[in-house]
């Protein structure tokens, strides 16, 4: 039986933490990476947001506590253990309902030896996590407090506020462009000129990156047309509703959320969803 995988096509990413390991990945299953960061993580310094939050904890005032991602719950953490002893947060805790959104603020919350009230299901899209807080109950004059990364989800505080809560955003980090452009327009440039066959999303502030690029170098209308060439991978709902708000093209979701299995269950399906698109 023929080894199903990327058969030696190119497969760009856009990955920043994990860039090494979805390299890694890619040529796993077969493909010749092109991986290139378009995300930068700028923390906080100095995040009065965090004080400000940490006072309402320790007063009481907190009493829904949103966990949106695995790094900034441990972030969080950190930044209130300067400045509270850990007993301390602990109790005000006991008060607090907390809800994470998906297995890796859970992890971030079992290495602090703690536990979340609810845990999104897959694929943990903001609208699982209201879905999981109509069904627990009312937020109806609660106070809310959530955490964010990278960019605000206003959707999600809408849809609180719209339930009648108090919302307290709590950014931990945000992310910006990477200081040197030029491998990252190295890359938009091989799409453009139909070099590359697939292209795998892992996060949906990639594809705001690439965008504002691309409309900096007058490309939108290029990169558009080399879409429908390519392979185009979202690894969930929340980067195919970003990919789909700038007409992208979302050809494959993984079966779950995760990186090891887009890389995988694309590198099986590239054949047949390139049949149709020129690769």
């Amino acid at each position: 039986m023929d080894k199903v995988d990327f058969q030696g096509l190119t497969v760009a990413a856009f990955e920043s933490r994990m860039a090494m390991e979805i390299t890694r990945l890619i040529e796993r299953y077969g493909g010749r990476p092109l991986v290139v960061p378009v995300l930068r993580e700028v923390p906080l310094e100095d995040n009065l947001i965090v004080q400000e939050f940490g006072v309402r904890l320790m007063a009481g005032r907190v009493d829904l506590l949103i966990l949106m991602t695995g790094v900034g719950t441990a972030t969080l953490f950190d930044l209130l253990k300067t400045r509270y002893p850990w007993s301390s947060i602990v109790t005000a805790l006991e008060g607090t309902v907390i809800i994470a959104r998906g297995p890796k603020p859970v992890a971030a919350l079992k290495s602090l030896g703690l536990k979340a009230t609810l845990t999104v299901p897959e694929p943990n899209t903001w609208v699982d996590l209201i879905s999981t807080l109509d069904r627990h109950s009312s937020v109806e004059g609660k106070r809310v407090a959530v955490q964010e990364y990278g960019v605000s989800n206003p959707d999600l505080l809408q849809a609180l506020e719209q339930r009648g809560a108090e919302v307290f955003p709590v950014p931990i980090y945000k992310w910006a462009l990477p200081e040197d452009l030029a491998p990252m327009r190295r890359v938009l440039d091989e799409i453009i000129a139909g070099r590359v066959n697939v292209m795998l999303i892992t996060n949906a502030a990639q594809v705001d990156h690439v965008m504002k690029v691309l409309e900096q170098d007058g490309k939108v209308e290029q990169f558009h047309a080399a879409l429908q060439k390519i392979v185009v991978a979202s690894i969930g709902p929340t980067a195919s509703e970003q990919l789909r708000h700038y007409d992208w093209p979302v050809n494959f979701v993984p079966s779950h959320p995760k990186m090891g299995i887009l890389v995988k269950e694309t590198s099986e399906r590239t054949c047949e969803l390139s049949k149709g698109k020129r690769l």
